[in-house]
């Protein structure tokens, strides 16, 4: 699995023209599911997510996670994480069917719920406007096979 982690002081993701999820301080997280993911690197990049510690401190360190800031997490599928760049027309071969992704998008979903951040999000497949005030900005890139 991949994920963008960017800290925002506010995200939303509308869909249809109305708001289908919207934070404030926190973390707007793009996540990609590929072929071989499984539900325990779901778990994995949860629980690595939600306790990034990517806020700034009194000493302006990033120091603080979620739980210490009182963030909110959005989470929006991505597929094209998956992209294949060799050529100028990219492929997306390389991302999970949704009869794989869903599932664990949804166990991705579950596990912040679980770890005390309910997640606000888009719907999988849809065609979404996403919208965020980026804080920093500060963007992390995790990929559950280099975790």
């Amino acid at each position: 699995m991949r994920a963008v982690v960017t800290r925002v002081k506010s995200a939303s993701v509308t869909i249809d023209g109305r708001v289908n999820g919207e934070i404030g301080q926190g973390l707007l997280v793009l996540l990609g599911v590929g072929p071989s993911d499984t539900e325990a690197q779901a778990v994995k990049l949860a629980d690595k997510v939600c306790g990034l510690r990517i806020f700034e401190d009194e000493n302006e360190k990033m120091n603080l996670n979620l739980a210490t800031v009182g963030g909110q997490l959005l989470v929006v599928s991505q597929f094209t994480l998956y992209a294949d760049t060799k050529s100028r027309r990219p492929g997306f071969t390389g991302a999970a069917k949704p009869d794989v992704a869903i599932p664990l998008y949804e166990a991705f979903l579950s596990e912040c719920a679980r770890l005390g951040f309910p997640p606000q999000h888009g719907r999988f497949g849809a065609d979404m406007q996403v919208y965020s005030v980026n804080d920093g900005p500060v963007t992390i890139l995790l990929d559950t096979d280099l975790m």
